[in-house]
């Protein structure tokens, strides 16, 4: 039988329990910024996670859709976690495919590329005798 703490869970510390942040007020921030939605819906930090609800999660790092499979207001190890939720298959299929398009880089450059700095423009003025651009 589950304890009445376990019947009745917040989304924020669900989603803090199923260790998809760090803290619950990083949970709580990405919910009311809009990047949690249950079933379609945007919602409210306080809202009632219920058993079987789809819940979409987009981050900086990662867009993930899960199925809520148990509650928990209690923090455990990864491998406990992880039984609190099920991701959908549509969601591995698009993160798989992400992966090999390589379509959460397309913002990041590599240290150095791009425009020169200060100092790269002295030196190639001192090398070339030039000014640059």
């Amino acid at each position: 039988m589950a304890n009445e703490d376990d019947i009745k869970c917040r989304l924020d510390k669900w989603l803090w329990a199923a260790r998809f942040f760090k803290t619950r007020s990083l949970a709580t921030a990405a919910i009311e910024t809009g990047k949690v939605h249950v079933d379609g819906d945007r919602v409210k930090p306080a809202k009632e996670v219920k058993i079987g609800q789809l819940v979409h999660i987009r981050n900086r790092d990662f867009e993930i859709e899960v199925d809520v499979h148990a509650l928990s207001n209690i923090r455990k190890g990864a491998p406990d976690a992880a039984l609190l939720y099920q991701e959908t298959q549509a969601s591995i299929s698009k993160r798989e495919n992400a992966k090999l398009t390589g379509e959460h880089e397309f913002a990041q450059r590599d240290r150095g590329a791009g425009r020169p700095t200060k100092r790269q423009l002295r030196d190639i003025k001192k090398f070339t005798g030039n000014s640059y651009g």
